[in-house]
């Protein structure tokens, strides 16, 4: 492995330009080799003043490229599949942002591809695993100081939903976060889901049934409930309650910054994802680079990512349904079984 490990960046839009951004200038050990847009112009924006680098139309191209070691796919989730598979039959380690891959069947042949190989290839991107407050949740749960976790509270808002988004992807996209984060704050399996809807806001698009209120059941007898509401109009927020047998704790609480302005006072609300998360992005991508040149993975893998896209399925089916929907899983290969969730 070089001194700097050569990334390949598939996709070039707003995350994937971000993350070029982050791996030129914000983490160490990494440089970015080439980037992969079917928009070449914006491949080109995003790898602009980049020594180096090389701009492709295609992922595999970029994938051949010199001096690429390893693989971050940023791409729209239905072409992850492709990608991932690619990088898997060249032996490149893969960082992979969420969904791994939309479909359970698409995600459940990733896994059965990286088992195969016999070693861990891939991380998936489910970046609140590496947010500080959610590790400090992790780490007082895992402690055992508040007794047993009973349940979780999650709120999950966004500013406004982007033209095309539909009611499914309130869950496969949205709830897909907190599905992967009950999973891992907990150490349990979602068995079963429930979806309830009550009168779609106001200020959501015709049509789209937001907000939700999503109910899961965990094979360790918790329940998690999840508010998502992806066009509340005044900006980003996520939150998880976990309320224990000895006590309760909180992450995302909003802590920015105090405005004061014209006799009036309040708390500055985030916008958006990546300025929420920039911190946990950070490490996420670092821990990922300093785990690859080790010749090692690390954090969410191949098997959460099609956990995650299980439990969205089921979500989803509840949605339409309206009825309580059972999670049904595959058995877990061998080369996850000592990963954790």
């Amino acid at each position: 492995m070089s001194e700097l490990l050569g990334v390949a960046v598939l996709g070039a839009g707003h995350m994937g330009a971000d993350h070029v951004r982050r791996l030129d200038r914000g983490v160490s050990g990494a440089r970015v080799a080439a980037v992969a847009d079917p928009d070449t112009a914006r491949a080109k924006e995003a790898a602009a003043g980049i020594d180096g680098v090389t701009v492709h139309a295609e992922a595999e191209a970029a994938l051949d490229a010199p001096g690429v070691e390893a693989v971050l796919i940023a791409s729209p989730g239905p072409a992850h599949e492709e990608a991932l598979l690619a990088a898997f039959a060249r032996g490149l380690p893969v960082l992979c942002e969420k969904p791994m891959v939309p479909d359970s069947e698409g995600a459940l042949r990733v896994v059965e591809a990286e088992a195969r190989g016999g070693r861990r290839l891939a991380q998936v991107g489910f970046m609140r695993r590496y947010d500080a407050e959610y590790r400090r949740l992790k780490r007082v749960l895992d402690d055992g100081r508040l007794g047993r976790p009973l349940m979780l509270h999650c709120v999950h808002r966004n500013v406004s939903s982007p033209p095309g988004f539909t009611s499914a992807m309130l869950i496969d996209s949205s709830v897909s976060h907190e599905i992967d984060a009950a999973r891992w704050l907990l150490g349990q399996e979602l068995t079963a889901v429930t979806v309830l809807r009550p009168r779609p806001s106001g200020g959501a698009p015709q049509g789209l049934l937001d907000p939700q209120f999503v109910l899961f059941e965990t094979d360790g007898g918790a329940l998690v409930d999840v508010e998502i509401f992806v066009n509340c109009g005044f900006g980003y927020q996520v939150r998880c309650e976990a309320v224990c047998e000895h006590g309760s704790a909180r992450a995302g609480e909003d802590h920015g910054l105090l405005l004061t302005t014209a006799g009036t006072a309040g708390a500055e609300v985030p916008q958006d994802y990546l300025v929420r998360f920039a911190d946990a992005y950070d490490r996420e991508v670092q821990a990922w680079v300093d785990a690859t040149r080790q010749g090692r993975a690390t954090g969410p893998t191949a098997w959460d990512g099609y956990a995650a896209s299980a439990v969205a399925e089921a979500g989803v089916r509840a949605l339409e349904s309206g009825l309580r929907t059972p999670v049904d899983l595959a058995p877990r290969p061998a080369l996850y079984t000592d990963t954790g969730r």
